[in-house]
């Protein structure tokens, strides 16, 4: 009997598909971001704040990985925030520079909140000369990166770290609520209480304490990169009189010294990154503790040092595979911006008005100010969502800073299995809490500091988890809502 032709012919056909293969590679690189003059002025605080030299250097952390089919970026910035046109005009000059199409970058701030102010603000105003080195710093990281790629490997790892997280928000005791900013009563919750139990009742909301992490080695099996995902605000707060990266810059440096402590012989440096999870409500402070805290250099290094050390274990019983497919898919999110109404207008410009600040309730000003502001801005908004596969690990993109319940329901529904969210990312769209948070108020949702609709998280979600499904291998679908 003889062999039908189409069976001669198929190793003819598939050889070569087998043969060239593309390969997994991969690039990182670290731009110094931090200012060349001074002063600056810095954000974080309801207070005018300046510095006037670096506690330690603030960097533009880039992470180039590619595919044969798809290459992207993902760039973790020293700052407390960084608004979306300030990431858009970075992503065209890096795109122009490297082909790598806008719509495959990620970018987002470590919410350091020792760093120069990156927009206008009313307690911060931004140094144009600053800005430009922000956005060179981002682009050259990207352009470094990408022409450091190479033939690569990736492993990733998670590992529960609960004792540096805890959540700020606590419903109190009788008394131990205070008027909101229009010296309002009316909050079930308070942000930061004090520490102790006199006045605690319990936390408001839950913790995230997994971290994830992702390795990235040569083929060979020199490091690369590792990029860390943690759900912890920051830790050092506000610093006096300089900038800093606060606990993020200190884990890039910790994590260096435990994977590529040598000189890479001509190769580029490994580079450390820690990015910030779901941490809208999460803080490093153990509020029924009432024990004095380290000073707060102190608690960066020790805060860095455990959760490196910690790393540096787990990294250590993980695999690396070469084989790696990548995906990516982002979509823009009309949502409404919330408007003070016509009493709470007329009472913010009553208390602009008003010279002595001893009449009003604490932040009042500042609160009227921000009033003002959503009142004068567009009825919506549009913001960029995005989900990232590497391999068989999920990412997520939330230009918000996004309480800990959010990033754990999306982890629950993701389609894949291993999934972790990074916030402040191409944007900052102020706190984004769920609408039950909602009605508990507190800081977080008060007018001003939080801007998008009540419902915003429940849209956001949906649409994230939209976009995690169409990057699953295979179309999977994601979980159905539990509520």
């Amino acid at each position: 009997m003889k062999t039908p032709l189409i069976l001669l012919l198929l190793p003819f056909f598939f050889a070569p598909c087998v043969l060239h293969a593309a390969e997994f590679r991969a690039g990182a690189a670290a731009q110094d971001i931090t200012p060349a003059t001074w002063p600056v002025h810095l954000v974080g605080s309801f207070s005018e704040r300046g510095a006037e030299k670096a506690w330690d250097r603030l960097h533009a952390r880039a992470l180039v990985l590619d595919d044969g089919q798809t290459r992207l970026a993902l760039v973790i910035v020293d700052s407390c925030l960084i608004p979306r046109s300030l990431f858009d005009e970075a992503k065209q000059r890096a795109s122009k520079q490297t082909g790598i199409p806008t719509d495959r970058m990620l970018m987002s701030a470590t919410h350091t909140h020792s760093a120069p102010a990156s927009l206008h603000r009313l307690f911060a105003q931004a140094n144009e000369a600053y800005l430009e080195v922000l956005k060179r710093g981002i682009v050259e990281a990207i352009k470094q990166a990408n022409a450091n790629l190479e033939p690569a490997e990736f492993g990733w790892g998670q590992v529960d770290i609960p004792e540096h997280v805890h959540n700020r928000r606590w419903h109190m005791k009788p008394g131990g609520i205070t008027p909101n900013p229009f010296g309002e009563i009316t909050d079930q919750v308070r942000m930061n209480p004090p520490r102790g139990r006199g006045l605690l009742d319990r936390p408001a909301g839950p913790t995230d304490p997994q971290l994830s992490f992702l390795s990235i080695r040569a083929a060979g099996g020199r490091p690369i990169a590792l990029l860390a995902n943690y759900s912890l605000h920051y830790v050092g707060g506000v610093l006096p009189g300089g900038v800093s990266a606060d606990y993020f810059g200190e884990f890039a440096r910790q994590i260096r010294q435990r994977i590529a402590p040598q000189e890479s012989g001509g190769h580029p440096p490994f580079v450390g990154i820690m990015s910030n999870g779901t941490s809208g409500d999460i803080n490093n402070i153990n509020f029924r503790d009432p024990q004095p805290r380290k000073k707060p250099f102190e608690q960066i290094r020790y805060v860095a040092r455990d959760v490196a050390d910690t790393v540096g274990q787990a990294l250590k019983k993980i695999k690396h595979r070469k084989a790696i497919t990548l995906a990516m898919a982002q979509r823009e999110l009309t949502l409404g911006i919330r408007k003070p109404n016509a009493e709470q207008l007329a009472l913010a410009k009553q208390f602009l008005a008003e010279s002595d600040e001893s009449k009003l309730p604490p932040r009042g000003k500042a609160y009227a100010a921000f009033g003002v502001e959503l009142a004068e801005m567009p009825p919506t908004e549009d913001i960029i969502l995005q989900a990232i596969r590497i391999g068989d690990v999920g990412i997520a993109a939330i230009p918000c800073e996004v309480f800990a319940e959010i990033g754990l329901e999306i982890k629950e529904r993701s389609p894949l299995k291993t999934t972790f969210t990074i916030e402040l990312a191409n944007g900052w769209n102020r706190y984004l809490p769920t609408p039950r948070q909602h009605r508990l108020g507190g800081y977080e949702t008060w007018l001003g500091t939080n801007m998008l609709e009540i419902r915003a998280s429940e849209k956001i979600t949906n649409v994230v988890l939209e976009l995690l499904a169409d990057v699953a291998p295979g179309g999977a679908k994601r979980q159905p809502d539990s509520k």
